[in-house]
């Protein structure tokens, strides 16, 4: 799969608007600022593919990308406080509609900080993801924001923190120096 040739196919805001699924789709889901955005440019090599911001909540919308035969799909991040009852609720039902619409899933990649204990929503997704049977693998991000210790003291929690989950693999991703890219993409690659 050539990752460098990929393109922005659509953004849909409602359940309504989302298409048939024709083809794999392979899904990034995370809550609110944890890198999905920063994971999806590392992995097609592509400074703005996606929009980064340091601002959590800025995807609003499901957004297609198109590579070869493969949509990827960027999911809003869920947990942001800060939003309206009303946005939760648009969002909790167009994530609902998303996963139940007999998608053709391939691959969904489950980010998590690796700074932090998963929250109550990741263990939700994570909860979800283990009785769909969806194949799903662990991006731990921001590893590049722990010293060495901290990391290794990391890694030791989350193999208890995750231990009631069989993720297909767990990849250590940093989109600061691209640590795991090459991993998340040879991943991807083998569930295309």
């Amino acid at each position: 799969m050539n990752f460098n040739k990929t393109d922005f196919f659509s953004s849909y805001g409602t359940p309504s608007q989302l298409p048939a699924s024709s083809q794999k789709e392979v899904v990034f889901s995370g809550r609110s600022n944890v890198g999905k955005s920063s994971l999806i440019n590392a992995v097609f090599s592509r400074k703005s593919l996606a929009r980064v911001s340091s601002t959590p909540g800025k995807t609003v919308t499901i957004n297609f990308f198109k590579c070869e035969d493969v949509f990827f799909v960027d999911l809003p991040g869920y947990g942001y406080a800060k939003r309206s009852q009303s946005e939760k609720s648009r969002w909790a039902q167009l994530m609902e509609e998303y996963f139940q619409s007999g998608r053709n899933i391939s691959l969904v990649l489950q980010l998590l900080d690796m700074r932090h204990k998963p929250t109550a929503d990741d263990i939700t997704m994570l909860n979800f993801l283990k009785s769909t049977g969806i194949p799903y693998i662990i991006v731990m991000t921001k590893v590049d924001k722990l010293n060495k210790s901290e990391a290794e003291k990391r890694r030791v929690e989350i193999k208890n923190e995750l231990k009631n989950y069989s993720p297909l693999q767990i990849i250590e991703f940093s989109a600061l120096n691209g640590t795991g890219t090459d991993t998340v993409r040879s991943a991807i690659t083998e569930f295309c």
